[in-house]
């Protein structure tokens, strides 16, 4: 392993995502702001606490009592006099249903001058979970939207008709008080509707658009699921002023800051990387290909949200099968190395935040017996990482704006 290429990665990791914690966007959404009555506070997904904790610290007992509902092992410790729950994610479980029922019993007796501030970050489709169709047939429908390749905005598509707290359906449960929200963004151009399935927002998804992707990856819905989605969802809220803060383009900018420092000439190749992982770890590694003789360090960057087509029933995430996928792409090559990142500091159902290969990364699996073909088809990207000691651990970040790429090369 390129011991100088895997301490400039973490470096990197590390610079970029320090970069986007929420508390600066959170306090600049509540600079200024005057709330006439009662403050209740609710902040939802995988930065959750971080938010509220910044909410809490700026604006002390003017925030009456609060609910804090994140990922098992992101709350990091008690808040003032809020309830911290955590829950399932990327598939909600029953303290998901029990942390929402929570929320719901707090604002259930507001007042038109009260004031629910709403910090809402990505993770919140799993966590903020009401659902009006049995929870066992929720989970297998998420666990069929994960594993099929639809991308989040399909996924949340389904996932906000089949709840009674998504698409706008929160904010109607706050009236008559007034909801504040402030969202950090995980998906790519940042729409409000889809981020946590916009649960204080109104949906510009259809009835016809939800039939089209169950058609499209040939769901298995119940005749109760189907009738639901057909219902049509809230198109107009009227109780809510939303402000967004955070995305993967502050992400890219921080880490290309980050790779200049360390000498690299950059290059942001896109902030909207959609596509599957496999072929996003191949683009990279094209690159570097590309670009090997070239004069000087280059570091190539690209931010956004892939997805895994499950074909296997291995261990792994997106951003370590974008990694493994580049690792034959590079082999031999002694000065190029990719990594890919979650903002969030998990990838996938793992404890990793995401994978690192170099040019030496193919052959030293190799010598080991392990073919990477047959480990991506079996997505078990992990177990490989793990052997070629390119696994990632930054813990839970606090924050949540979608994934970092980077394919470095640097000169002898």
């Amino acid at each position: 392993m390129n011991q100088v290429l895997r301490s400039h990665a973490n470096e990197i990791i590390r610079e970029a995502i320090a970069a986007v914690l929420p508390d600066a966007a959170v306090l600049r959404a509540l600079a200024g702001k005057k709330y006439p009555g009662r403050v209740i506070l609710v902040a939802v997904g995988k930065a959750a606490w971080r938010m509220a904790k910044t909410a809490s610290d700026f604006l002390g007992g003017r925030i009456e009592t609060g609910i804090v509902i994140t990922k098992y092992g992101h709350a990091i410790g008690p808040i003032a006099n809020y309830l911290c729950f955590e829950a399932g994610h990327p598939v909600p479980d029953e303290n998901s249903l029990r942390a929402t029922q929570a929320v719901l019993k707090l604002v259930s007796d507001l007042k038109p001058e009260d004031t629910v501030l709403f910090l809402l970050s990505g993770g919140g489709s799993a966590l903020f979970e009401k659902p009006m169709i049995p929870l066992g047939e929720l989970r297998n429908i998420t666990d069929q939207l994960l594993a099929s390749g639809a991308d989040i905005k399909e996924i949340n598509t389904i996932r906000k008709r089949l709840s009674a707290v998504k698409a706008g359906r929160f904010a109607q449960i706050c009236l008559p008080a007034r909801v504040e929200a402030v969202v950090l963004s995980d998906i790519l151009g940042d729409p409000l509707d889809m981020i946590a399935s916009g649960p204080a927002y109104p949906d510009s998804s259809t009835a016809q658009d939800a039939r089209n992707i169950v058609r499209k990856y040939a769901l298995n819905l119940s005749s109760e699921a189907l009738r639901l989605l057909d219902v049509e969802t809230p198109k107009t809220v009227s109780n809510v002023n939303t402000r967004i803060s955070g995305s993967v383009r502050e992400l890219c900018a921080a880490a290309e800051k980050a790779c200049r420092r360390l000498g690299y000439s950059t290059m942001i190749l896109t902030d909207q990387l959609s596509c599957e992982a496999r072929e996003a770890g191949n683009y990279l590694s094209s690159v570097l290909r590309t670009h090997r003789h070239d004069s000087g360090s280059f570091a190539y960057i690209a931010g956004g949200e892939t997805v895994v087509r499950v074909t296997g029933n291995g261990k792994g995430g997106r951003n370590q099968e974008i990694a493994l996928s580049a690792a034959p792409g590079i082999s031999g090559m002694k000065n190029a190395a990719v990594f890919s990142v979650g903002s969030d500091g998990t990838d996938g159902p793992t404890d990793a935040a995401g994978g690192y290969v170099d040019g030496d990364t193919f052959e030293t699996l190799k010598t080991q017996g392990v073919s990477v073909c047959d480990i991506l088809r079996n997505n078990d990207s992990y177990n490989a990482l793990l052997k070629a000691g390119g696994l990632i651990f930054t813990g839970p970040t606090g924050t949540n704006v979608n994934d970092l790429s980077v394919a470095l090369l640097r000169a002898d």
